[in-house]
Protein backbone atom coordinates (compact mmCIF):
# COMPACT_ATOMS: atom_id res chain seq x y z
CA UNK A 1 0.00 0.00 0.00
CA UNK A 2 1.14 3.52 -0.75
CA UNK A 3 0.19 6.62 1.27
CA UNK A 4 0.20 9.61 -1.09
CA UNK A 5 -0.15 13.33 -0.40
CA UNK A 6 -1.22 15.67 -3.21
CA UNK A 7 -1.23 19.45 -3.15
CA UNK A 8 -2.76 21.16 -6.18
CA UNK A 9 -2.87 24.94 -6.25
CA UNK A 10 -4.41 27.03 -9.03
CA UNK A 11 -3.91 30.80 -9.03
CA UNK A 12 -5.49 33.34 -11.37
CA UNK A 13 -4.32 36.97 -11.39
CA UNK A 14 -6.53 39.41 -13.33
CA UNK A 15 -5.74 42.84 -14.80
CA UNK A 16 -9.06 44.27 -13.58
CA UNK A 17 -11.66 43.45 -10.97
CA UNK A 18 -13.75 40.35 -11.49
CA UNK A 19 -17.16 41.42 -10.24
CA UNK A 20 -18.96 38.07 -10.60
CA UNK A 21 -17.56 34.52 -10.90
CA UNK A 22 -19.10 31.07 -11.16
CA UNK A 23 -16.70 28.10 -11.02
CA UNK A 24 -16.84 24.30 -11.24
CA UNK A 25 -14.06 22.12 -9.81
CA UNK A 26 -13.23 18.41 -10.02
CA UNK A 27 -10.54 18.27 -7.35
CA UNK A 28 -11.62 15.58 -4.86
CA UNK A 29 -10.00 12.18 -5.60
CA UNK A 30 -12.36 9.30 -6.36
CA UNK A 31 -13.05 6.56 -3.87
CA UNK A 32 -12.55 3.10 -5.42
CA UNK A 33 -11.77 -0.41 -4.12
CA UNK A 34 -8.10 0.40 -4.81
CA UNK A 35 -8.04 4.02 -3.67
CA UNK A 36 -9.15 5.33 -0.28
CA UNK A 37 -9.48 9.07 0.33
CA UNK A 38 -8.09 9.68 3.82
CA UNK A 39 -8.52 13.47 3.88
CA UNK A 40 -9.47 16.21 1.43
CA UNK A 41 -9.58 19.96 1.92
CA UNK A 42 -10.48 22.58 -0.68
CA UNK A 43 -9.48 26.11 0.33
CA UNK A 44 -10.60 29.04 -1.82
CA UNK A 45 -9.46 32.66 -1.55
CA UNK A 46 -11.16 35.11 -1.48
CA UNK A 47 -13.95 33.47 0.55
CA UNK A 48 -16.83 32.27 -1.61
CA UNK A 49 -20.43 33.44 -1.30
CA UNK A 50 -21.92 30.03 -2.11
CA UNK A 51 -20.55 26.51 -2.46
CA UNK A 52 -22.07 23.07 -3.02
CA UNK A 53 -20.76 19.55 -3.69
CA UNK A 54 -22.57 17.11 -5.98
CA UNK A 55 -21.94 13.73 -7.60
CA UNK A 56 -22.03 13.93 -11.39
CA UNK A 57 -23.24 11.32 -13.90
CA UNK A 58 -19.83 9.62 -13.89
CA UNK A 59 -19.54 9.30 -10.11
CA UNK A 60 -17.14 12.21 -9.64
CA UNK A 61 -17.46 14.83 -6.90
CA UNK A 62 -17.88 18.26 -8.44
CA UNK A 63 -17.80 21.48 -6.45
CA UNK A 64 -19.69 24.59 -7.53
CA UNK A 65 -18.73 27.93 -6.01
CA UNK A 66 -19.51 31.56 -6.72
CA UNK A 67 -18.02 34.92 -5.75
CA UNK A 68 -19.78 38.27 -5.92
CA UNK A 69 -17.07 40.24 -4.12
CA UNK A 70 -14.80 42.12 -6.60
CA UNK A 71 -11.38 40.46 -6.75
CA UNK A 72 -8.21 40.53 -8.85
CA UNK A 73 -6.83 37.20 -7.67
CA UNK A 74 -8.34 33.74 -7.17
CA UNK A 75 -6.48 30.92 -5.44
CA UNK A 76 -7.90 27.39 -5.19
CA UNK A 77 -5.86 24.96 -3.11
CA UNK A 78 -6.72 21.26 -3.00
CA UNK A 79 -4.96 19.16 -0.34
CA UNK A 80 -5.62 15.39 -0.42
CA UNK A 81 -4.21 12.26 1.16
CA UNK A 82 -5.03 8.87 -0.29
CA UNK A 83 -4.11 5.21 0.14
CA UNK A 84 -3.34 3.30 -3.05
CA UNK A 85 -3.47 -0.51 -3.23
CA UNK A 86 -2.07 -2.57 -6.08
CA UNK A 87 -4.80 -3.42 -8.57
CA UNK A 88 -3.18 -5.30 -11.43
CA UNK A 89 -0.60 -7.49 -9.65
CA UNK A 90 -2.17 -10.75 -10.85
CA UNK A 91 -3.74 -9.45 -14.04
CA UNK A 92 -3.01 -11.45 -17.22
CA UNK A 93 -4.01 -9.52 -20.37
CA UNK A 94 -3.95 -12.72 -22.43
CA UNK A 95 -6.79 -14.11 -20.33
CA UNK A 96 -9.32 -11.51 -21.45
CA UNK A 97 -12.04 -11.84 -24.12
CA UNK A 98 -11.28 -11.40 -27.80
CA UNK A 99 -11.76 -7.74 -28.61
CA UNK A 100 -14.08 -8.43 -31.56
CA UNK A 101 -16.31 -10.65 -29.40
CA UNK A 102 -16.51 -7.82 -26.88
CA UNK A 103 -17.28 -5.36 -29.65
CA UNK A 104 -20.16 -7.54 -30.83
CA UNK A 105 -21.58 -7.82 -27.29
CA UNK A 106 -21.78 -4.03 -27.01
CA UNK A 107 -23.35 -3.46 -30.40
CA UNK A 108 -26.97 -2.39 -30.06
CA UNK A 109 -29.60 -5.00 -30.88
CA UNK A 110 -33.16 -5.71 -29.77
CA UNK A 111 -32.13 -9.12 -28.45
CA UNK A 112 -28.86 -7.88 -26.92
CA UNK A 113 -28.54 -7.25 -23.17
CA UNK A 114 -27.52 -3.68 -22.35
CA UNK A 115 -23.87 -3.25 -21.35
CA UNK A 116 -23.44 -0.05 -19.32
CA UNK A 117 -19.89 0.43 -20.56
CA UNK A 118 -21.23 0.86 -24.11
CA UNK A 119 -22.07 4.48 -23.22
CA UNK A 120 -18.33 5.17 -23.65
CA UNK A 121 -18.17 3.94 -27.25
CA UNK A 122 -19.68 7.08 -28.74
CA UNK A 123 -17.84 10.21 -29.91
CA UNK A 124 -17.60 13.12 -27.48
CA UNK A 125 -16.83 16.84 -27.89
CA UNK A 126 -13.04 16.42 -27.64
CA UNK A 127 -12.89 12.92 -29.19
CA UNK A 128 -14.75 12.65 -32.50
CA UNK A 129 -14.75 9.53 -34.62
CA UNK A 130 -11.95 9.91 -37.20
CA UNK A 131 -11.19 7.50 -40.03
CA UNK A 132 -7.45 8.07 -39.62
CA UNK A 133 -7.62 6.92 -35.99
CA UNK A 134 -9.38 3.72 -36.98
CA UNK A 135 -6.76 3.05 -39.66
CA UNK A 136 -4.02 3.64 -37.09
CA UNK A 137 -5.67 1.40 -34.47
CA UNK A 138 -6.49 -1.66 -36.59
CA UNK A 139 -2.97 -3.19 -36.75
CA UNK A 140 -3.18 -3.69 -32.96
CA UNK A 141 -6.55 -5.44 -33.28
CA UNK A 142 -6.36 -8.61 -35.39
CA UNK A 143 -9.44 -10.82 -35.01
CA UNK A 144 -9.32 -12.97 -31.91
CA UNK A 145 -6.69 -10.99 -30.03
CA UNK A 146 -7.51 -10.57 -26.31
CA UNK A 147 -8.74 -7.08 -25.52
CA UNK A 148 -6.14 -6.68 -22.76
CA UNK A 149 -3.25 -7.56 -25.09
CA UNK A 150 -4.60 -5.41 -27.92
CA UNK A 151 -5.09 -2.35 -25.71
CA UNK A 152 -1.57 -2.72 -24.27
CA UNK A 153 -0.14 -2.99 -27.79
CA UNK A 154 -1.97 0.18 -28.85
CA UNK A 155 -0.72 1.98 -25.75
CA UNK A 156 2.86 0.99 -26.60
CA UNK A 157 2.55 2.11 -30.23
CA UNK A 158 1.21 5.54 -29.25
CA UNK A 159 4.11 5.96 -26.82
CA UNK A 160 6.61 5.05 -29.55
CA UNK A 161 5.04 6.98 -32.43
CA UNK A 162 4.19 10.24 -30.68
CA UNK A 163 6.47 12.78 -29.02
CA UNK A 164 5.65 14.36 -25.68
CA UNK A 165 6.17 18.10 -26.13
CA UNK A 166 5.07 20.42 -23.34
CA UNK A 167 3.28 23.49 -24.65
CA UNK A 168 2.93 22.10 -28.17
CA UNK A 169 -0.87 22.03 -27.97
CA UNK A 170 -3.64 23.86 -26.14
CA UNK A 171 -6.81 22.59 -24.50
CA UNK A 172 -8.85 23.19 -27.64
CA UNK A 173 -6.30 21.91 -30.19
CA UNK A 174 -8.34 19.59 -32.47
CA UNK A 175 -7.66 15.89 -32.06
CA UNK A 176 -7.01 15.57 -35.80
CA UNK A 177 -4.23 18.19 -35.54
CA UNK A 178 -2.51 16.53 -32.58
CA UNK A 179 -2.70 13.18 -34.38
CA UNK A 180 -1.34 14.56 -37.66
CA UNK A 181 1.54 16.39 -35.93
CA UNK A 182 2.45 13.32 -33.87
CA UNK A 183 3.15 15.33 -30.74
CA UNK A 184 1.31 16.68 -27.73
CA UNK A 185 0.86 16.37 -23.98
CA UNK A 186 -0.80 13.72 -21.81
CA UNK A 187 -4.27 15.06 -22.66
CA UNK A 188 -3.55 14.58 -26.38
CA UNK A 189 -2.05 11.10 -25.90
CA UNK A 190 -5.16 10.08 -23.97
CA UNK A 191 -7.62 11.60 -26.45
CA UNK A 192 -5.81 9.88 -29.33
CA UNK A 193 -5.97 6.50 -27.58
CA UNK A 194 -9.64 7.06 -26.74
CA UNK A 195 -10.37 7.89 -30.37
CA UNK A 196 -8.57 4.76 -31.54
CA UNK A 197 -10.42 2.47 -29.15
CA UNK A 198 -13.84 3.97 -29.83
CA UNK A 199 -13.25 3.90 -33.59
CA UNK A 200 -13.10 0.09 -33.49
CA UNK A 201 -16.20 -0.16 -31.29
CA UNK A 202 -14.63 -0.42 -27.83
CA UNK A 203 -15.58 1.48 -24.69
CA UNK A 204 -13.01 3.76 -23.09
CA UNK A 205 -13.01 6.57 -20.52
CA UNK A 206 -10.78 9.59 -20.00
CA UNK A 207 -9.16 9.66 -16.55
CA UNK A 208 -7.65 12.72 -14.89
CA UNK A 209 -5.42 12.57 -11.86
CA UNK A 210 -1.85 12.75 -10.68
CA UNK A 211 1.34 10.78 -11.30
CA UNK A 212 4.05 10.20 -8.72
CA UNK A 213 7.38 11.38 -10.08
CA UNK A 214 10.94 11.05 -8.81
CA UNK A 215 13.39 13.98 -8.85
CA UNK A 216 16.73 13.50 -10.65
CA UNK A 217 19.45 11.76 -8.57
CA UNK A 218 21.03 14.11 -6.07
CA UNK A 219 18.32 16.74 -6.38
CA UNK A 220 15.66 17.59 -3.82
CA UNK A 221 11.99 17.37 -4.69
CA UNK A 222 10.67 20.83 -5.57
CA UNK A 223 7.29 21.77 -4.23
CA UNK A 224 4.84 22.46 -7.02
CA UNK A 225 7.08 20.96 -9.72
CA UNK A 226 4.70 18.13 -10.63
CA UNK A 227 1.65 18.43 -12.86
CA UNK A 228 -1.81 16.98 -13.23
CA UNK A 229 -1.94 13.94 -15.51
CA UNK A 230 -4.32 12.02 -17.76
CA UNK A 231 -4.68 8.45 -18.94
CA UNK A 232 -7.24 6.01 -20.36
CA UNK A 233 -9.51 3.31 -18.91
CA UNK A 234 -10.70 0.66 -21.40
CA UNK A 235 -13.58 -1.71 -20.70
CA UNK A 236 -11.87 -5.08 -20.23
CA UNK A 237 -13.78 -7.99 -18.65
CA UNK A 238 -11.25 -10.08 -16.76
CA UNK A 239 -9.43 -7.04 -15.39
CA UNK A 240 -10.06 -6.02 -11.76
CA UNK A 241 -13.25 -3.98 -11.77
CA UNK A 242 -13.77 -4.79 -15.48
CA UNK A 243 -11.65 -1.82 -16.57
CA UNK A 244 -7.97 -1.63 -17.54
CA UNK A 245 -6.26 1.72 -16.91
CA UNK A 246 -3.43 2.49 -19.32
CA UNK A 247 -1.08 5.47 -19.51
CA UNK A 248 0.00 5.99 -23.15
CA UNK A 249 2.20 8.95 -22.22
CA UNK A 250 4.42 6.62 -20.18
CA UNK A 251 3.67 3.23 -21.79
CA UNK A 252 2.47 1.66 -18.57
CA UNK A 253 -0.52 0.24 -16.71
CA UNK A 254 -1.81 2.95 -14.37
CA UNK A 255 -1.67 1.49 -10.86
CA UNK A 256 -0.17 2.58 -7.53
CA UNK A 257 1.74 5.56 -8.98
CA UNK A 258 -1.44 7.06 -10.44
CA UNK A 259 -3.95 8.89 -8.23
CA UNK A 260 -7.41 8.93 -9.82
CA UNK A 261 -9.17 12.28 -9.59
CA UNK A 262 -12.14 12.03 -11.98
CA UNK A 263 -13.26 10.17 -15.09
CA UNK A 264 -15.58 10.88 -18.01
CA UNK A 265 -15.86 10.91 -21.79
CA UNK A 266 -12.97 13.36 -22.33
CA UNK A 267 -11.18 16.29 -20.73
CA UNK A 268 -14.28 18.46 -20.93
CA UNK A 269 -16.11 16.29 -18.40
CA UNK A 270 -13.37 16.38 -15.77
CA UNK A 271 -11.50 19.68 -16.10
CA UNK A 272 -9.99 20.35 -12.64
CA UNK A 273 -11.24 23.95 -12.63
CA UNK A 274 -13.25 26.06 -15.04
CA UNK A 275 -15.68 28.92 -14.80
CA UNK A 276 -17.43 31.98 -16.17
CA UNK A 277 -16.50 35.45 -14.99
CA UNK A 278 -17.66 39.02 -15.51
CA UNK A 279 -14.83 41.50 -15.77
CA UNK A 280 -11.18 40.71 -15.11
CA UNK A 281 -9.70 41.57 -18.51
CA UNK A 282 -6.55 39.61 -19.30
CA UNK A 283 -5.21 37.16 -16.73
CA UNK A 284 -2.23 35.00 -15.84
CA UNK A 285 -2.55 31.43 -14.61
CA UNK A 286 -0.14 29.52 -12.37
CA UNK A 287 -0.63 25.86 -11.41
CA UNK A 288 1.54 24.04 -8.89
CA UNK A 289 1.20 20.34 -8.08
CA UNK A 290 3.14 18.23 -5.59
CA UNK A 291 2.53 14.47 -5.34
CA UNK A 292 4.65 12.49 -2.93
CA UNK A 293 4.68 9.31 -0.85
CA UNK A 294 4.16 9.77 2.88
CA UNK A 295 5.74 7.65 5.56
CA UNK A 296 3.64 6.35 8.47
CA UNK A 297 4.76 9.16 10.81
CA UNK A 298 3.58 11.80 8.35
CA UNK A 299 0.11 10.27 8.34
CA UNK A 300 -0.28 11.23 11.98
CA UNK A 301 0.26 14.95 11.34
Amino acid sequence: MRHIHIEHETRYVYDHDVVLAQHLAHLRPLKTPWQTVLTHRLNISPPVDARSDQIDAFGNTRTFFSLTTPHRELTVNSDSRVDKRARYTNFDPTQTPAWNDLQAEMTYGLDQPFVAASEFIWPSPFVPWLAELKDYALPSFPAGRPIGSAALALCQRIYQDFTYASGSTEIHTPLSQAFANRHGVCQDFSHIMLGCLRSVGLAARYVSGYLLTTPPPGQERLRGADASHAWVSVYCPGAPGQWLELDPTNQTIADTSHVLLAQGRDFGDVSPLRGVIQGGGMHTLDIAVTAQILDDDALLT
